[in-house]
C-alpha cells in the first residue's frame, strides 16, 4: 500500500504562493497522482486555504486556488464528531488553531505522516512530520 500524508493549509498555500517549500508538494502531488503515494486534507484545512487567499489576493484568485486544488488526487475524509473531539483534545492541550488540530488529529487517525512548514505542530510529540522548508 502507499504511504498516506496529510497536507495542511501550509503545504497547499505554499505550492500556490510559490514559497520554498512548494516544489516539494508539487512533488507529492505528481507522487500521488502516479499512484506512489496517497494524499488526504481535512475540508477544514481547504477552507483555510481559501480564506487566506481570499485575504491576500482576493476572492476570484481564491476560487481559481480552490478549483485547482479539488483537481489533484487528494482525499477529503469527513470530519465526524470523533475526529473533531480528538481535535478539540489536543487544542486543549496545545497552543496550537483548532484548524491545526484537526489536521493533526487526522494524520494520527489515518496513522499518516503530515506535510507541514508550521512550526505549531512541534509541540504534538506523537504527529509523525514531514517538515517543508520555509
Amino acid at each position: 500500500m502507499s504511504p498516506l500524508l496529510v497536507l495542511d493549509a501550509f503545504a497547499l498555500l505554499a505550492m500556490f504562493k510559490a514559497e520554498p517549500g512548494g516544489p516539494r508538494v508539487r512533488e507529492l502531488i505528481q507522487e500521488a497522482t502516479r499512484g506512489e503515494v496517497r494524499l488526504a486534507m481535512a475540508s477544514v484545512n481547504l477552507g483555510e486555504v481559501f480564506y487566506k487567499t481570499v485575504r491576500q489576493s482576493g476572492l476570484e484568485r481564491a476560487k481559481a486556488v480552490l478549483a485547482m486544488a479539488k483537481q489533484f488526487p487528494i482525499e477529503f475524509p469527513p470530519v465526524d464528531q470523533d475526529l473533531a473531539l480528538a481535535a478539540a483534545e489536543l487544542k486543549g492541550a496545545h497552543r496550537i488553531s483548532y484548524a491545526d488540530c484537526i489536521a493533526a488529529a487526522l494524520a494520527q487517525r489515518l496513522g499518516a505522516t503530515l506535510v507541514t512548514g508550521d512550526t505549531g505542530f512541534e509541540q504534538i510529540a506523537d504527529l509523525r512530520v514531514e517538515w517543508l522548508p520555509k
